[in-house]
């Protein structure tokens, strides 16, 4: 392939492939494919070229997995996906120059690992949606998540797609080499699910097991309209848990040892009404155990607001608390406001930035329980920080009412069910109006609400200690594979500087 027409369509198709891999679609075996296709645009041009490849990917693939931020603003969806697919053109750039050493399928795959590190930490804390290592819920792969976390999974499928890239250049003559490498990475890619999940109780085990209740109360409206009213919302959740209490009572359903309500399930400051903060009270104390809310404390049209996750004691009091470190941008504050603010007038519907959180989320409700609301679940180093730290539990207290109906919904639940397997632990989430459910440690839904609707769900969970290796050295094998693809692009820049313009494929890959 020469011509740059039949390399952009292509890196298109690739892109809207590799979209498919993700929720709502979730044809996860597509992700590798979508990679292969790109890796082709790639190999074998000026890097220039592979820059414009990488872009045209990008936006295909990011266009066609976030349209749900339209709900925020119809110009967000463009923007975020403009903005993302230039990650993925250096990316491009960057597969076109390592394509020159021998090798090269380790070296793709390590770009993107380096890709998906820097759109996961800039700008304004970065994005970490559309990893590759978040398409594997459902597949044999997902177990070796729990050994390599979500960036040696990233590195693996990428690596499988390069592999089939290399195959499809060089098969002719290397058929049987490609196909022996090709099946090698893709047993490695699945040895997780043949071994036993690392930390996994043992049969002459007997963890300690509690009782969890999630609430999901539901909200009136979707999109930015679902919390128009604000009281409906706290109300709904404080009768669930009078409800729940009751059926305790008449001996319908166990105790629980935590009640859990979502992220903002009181969009009103408990501490400034007096009424919100009776009616928690007296929900905490009807269930009898500890209670963890989400509330937005502070003043919202003055001094900044928290995202706080509270727990409210069994008899009534508060107690210990956690607030949000990752705060959404343009969603809970605006970055470059004095800069942006004059010109974008939908940027007034965020009239006071959320401040962020500084102390670690896990807290002592009876057992050591950690919480990463909402979108904190996708951050490596904040999930990773909660095991390092004694969670023996993971919470997600999450609001998605603004995308009721869209595929974000669906894509937060398997990054929560990704993040089971790779901290061992089991996490229960706790959505306005879905997804709710509760996920044991090898990524199984134990139990799923349905959206839009008022439910309880309520499971004995077991509390686990073990650190697996994802969490151990999950941030060393992604800094390791970052650095690998750095140093793979600069020696391939030294060799393209020492050659005349871009050889044809075949002298490309005559030492691969």
């Amino acid at each position: 392939m020469t011509s740059l027409p039949a390399r952009l369509l292509l890196a298109v198709a690739a892109g809207l492939v590799t979209a498919l891999a993700f929720e709502p679609f979730a044809i996860a075996w597509l992700a590798p494919l979508g990679v292969a296709g790109v890796t082709l645009a790639a190999v074998g041009t000026r890097p220039s070229r592979g820059f414009l490849v990488g872009l045209v990917f990008g936006l295909a693939f990011m266009g066609l997995l976030l349209p749900w931020l339209q709900m925020i603003h119809p110009a967000a969806w463009p923007a975020l996906a403009a903005l993302e697919a230039l990650f993925y053109g250096l990316g491009g750039l960057a597969t076109t120059v390592v394509a020159r050493l021998p090798r090269w399928p380790l070296w793709v795959a390590a770009v993107w690992v380096l890709v998906e590190l820097l759109r996961s930490s800039v700008p304004f804390g970065g994005f970490p949606w559309g990893r590759l290592g978040f398409a594997v819920v459902d597949t044999p792969a997902l177990p070796t998540t729990a050994y390599v976390g979500v960036p040696g999974t990233t590195f693996l499928v990428a690596l499988v797609g390069a592999t089939l890239a290399w195959l499809v250049l060089r098969g002719r003559t290397h058929l049987l080499r490609g196909v022996g490498v090709l099946a090698a990475t893709v047993v490695l890619l699945c040895a997780g699910s043949a071994a036993s999940l690392p930390g996994a109780p043992g049969p002459t085990e007997d963890p300690a097991i509690v009782t969890i209740a999630s609430v999901q109360g539901d909200v009136p409206g979707v999109g930015l309209d679902a919390f128009s009213e604000r009281r409906v919302v706290l109300d709904n959740h404080v009768q669930a848990t009078h409800d729940l209490a009751d059926r305790v009572d008449a001996g319908e359903a166990p105790q629980p040892d935590l009640v859990v309500w979502p992220e903002n399930s009181s969009d009103i400051d408990p501490f400034a009404d007096p009424t919100v903060e009776q009616d928690v009270a007296d929900a905490a104390r009807a269930v009898g155990a500890p209670l963890l809310m989400g509330a937005a404390v502070g003043d919202r049209a003055d001094d900044g607001w928290f995202n706080r996750a509270i727990v409210w004691s069994p008899d009534g009091r508060p107690e210990a608390s956690y607030d949000k470190q990752r705060p959404v941008p343009f969603g809970e504050y605006v970055p470059l406001r004095p800069l942006l603010a004059p010109y974008i007038s939908a940027l007034d519907q965020i009239p006071t930035d959320m401040v962020r959180g500084t102390e670690p989320g896990v807290l002592d409700v009876g057992f050591q329980a950690g919480v990463a609301m909402c979108f904190e679940v996708a951050y490596d180093d904040l999930m990773h920080a909660l095991v390092d730290d004694g969670a023996s539990v993971i919470l997600v207290p999450t609001n998605n009412a603004t995308y009721t109906g869209t595929g974000q919904i669906e894509q937060q639940f398997a990054m929560s069910r990704v993040r089971a397997v790779e901290t061992g632990r089991y996490v229960v989430v706790a959505s306005t109006n879905g997804i709710s459910g509760i996920i044991a440690p090898d990524g199984s839904v134990v139990r799923r609400a349905p959206e839009q609707e008022t439910v309880v769900l309520e499971e004995g969970v077991q509390l686990r200690s073990v650190v697996l290796p994802a969490v151990r050295f999950g941030r060393g094998i992604e800094l390791g594979l970052a650095g690998l693809a750095v140093l793979a692009t600069l020696a391939g820049l030294v060799g393209y500087r020492r050659r005349s313009p871009v050889a044809q494929p075949e002298k490309v890959h005559e030492h691969s």
